[in-house]
């Protein structure tokens, strides 16, 4: 019978606050075809011409703003969620970065020489498809399976943006921590250029192309970011029984001057002050971990926008992190597996 196995891979933190580990995280994560996806040697002019001789050192100063006594606020989670998901289960539970460590090779080698699996069940934590993600980890893992003499069997769980149970868990996780007074709920995700919507449509014919695209049936839907964050944001509210004229969308993380998803959280948070939000919770459903974008992005970074631009009161929503109905629900995914197998 074969030896079966879980991979869970989230996507990555340096091993340090300190410039030389972030300058390296960097180098990983921006040389990456799908994170700029730009031919390799233009990509490498612009990462190591214009972008690692400064960036690591605002990066690293971001970092030691969020980092704890376990590290990595993403790493520790990861790892205690890990471990969770481990005691209910009796198939091995691996882990993995697809930047930084651990590696998906340290992640696939524990799995496939310790504990001897040669069927992996593959989880990128991330509900929802983009190639910047979800598609380099599956790239990513394909690729180091082919360094092991032995053939090993993989199956990938897909984007879970649409799952009930995902969807019941996000909903529980944030319930508790909206229980007080706020105007309005700021429901941010990470953005994306909006070539990179366009790149993944399998169509060609879709996404941005066909007017208000996320909401007409298409098979583009399967691998499109924004009509599944859409869907998550739609599911959420309903779930919560917020009402229309007391929450909004909007996209973090802006790079670049190419034109990315709109409106972005930034802009939303200083447009909500200004109109006399004095209570703003921001909820950021597409990581799964809090991390970077939500620790210090939102909680420090929006915050001091926020009340600069008139509000009062800023308050970031953690993430799932280990919630129990999280726990529950990734534990799930994998007995799924392993029963349909």
């Amino acid at each position: 019978m074969p030896r079966k196995g879980v991979l869970l891979v989230n996507l990555g933190s340096p091993d340090s606050p300190e410039v030389a580990d972030v300058k390296v995280y960097l180098r990983e994560f921006l040389m990456d075809k799908y994170v700029i996806d730009m031919p390799y040697l233009l990509r490498k002019l612009i990462v190591e011409g214009f972008i690692l001789p400064k960036r690591p050192q605002k990066s690293a100063e971001a970092y030691k703003t969020i980092w704890s006594e376990q590290g990595s606020p993403l790493i520790a989670i990861s790892k205690n969620v890990r471990q969770q998901v481990q005691e209910r289960l009796d198939v091995p539970i691996g882990l993995a970065m697809r930047y930084g460590n651990p590696s998906i090779e340290s992640g696939l080698r524990e799995l496939i020489e310790d504990h001897q699996v040669d069927d992996v069940l593959l989880i990128p934590l991330y509900a929802v498809y983009s190639l910047a993600t979800v598609q380099s980890v599956y790239e990513q893992t394909e690729r180091v399976l082919k360094r092991f003499s032995q053939e090993i069997n993989l199956t990938i769980i897909p984007p879970f943006y649409n799952e009930e149970a995902y969807l019941d868990a996000l909903a529980a996780s944030a319930t508790e921590k909206l229980e007080w007074n706020y105007d309005h709920l700021l429901i941010s995700f990470h953005g994306l250029p909006e070539r990179h919507l366009k790149k993944a449509d399998p169509t060609g014919e879709h996404c941005l192309k066909v007017e208000d695209c996320c909401n007409k049936a298409s098979t583009a839907h399967t691998t499109c970011y924004r009509h599944q964050v859409l869907h998550i944001a739609n599911e959420l509210v309903k779930r919560l029984n917020i009402p229309k004229d007391k929450y909004s969308v909007a996209f973090q993380s802006r790079l670049g001057v190419d034109s990315w998803l709109k409106p972005s959280t930034a802009g939303e948070i200083v447009r909500l002050a200004e109109e006399g939000t004095k209570k703003l919770a921001v909820y950021c459903p597409a990581f799964v971990s809090d991390c970077l974008e939500t620790l210090e992005e939102i909680a420090i970074q929006g915050k001091e926008m926020f009340i600069e631009a008139g509000g009062e009161e800023l308050r970031h929503i953690p993430c799932m992190n280990d919630h129990p109905a999280w726990i529950d629900t990734l534990s799930k995914f994998c007995q799924r597996h392993s029963k349909a197998s």
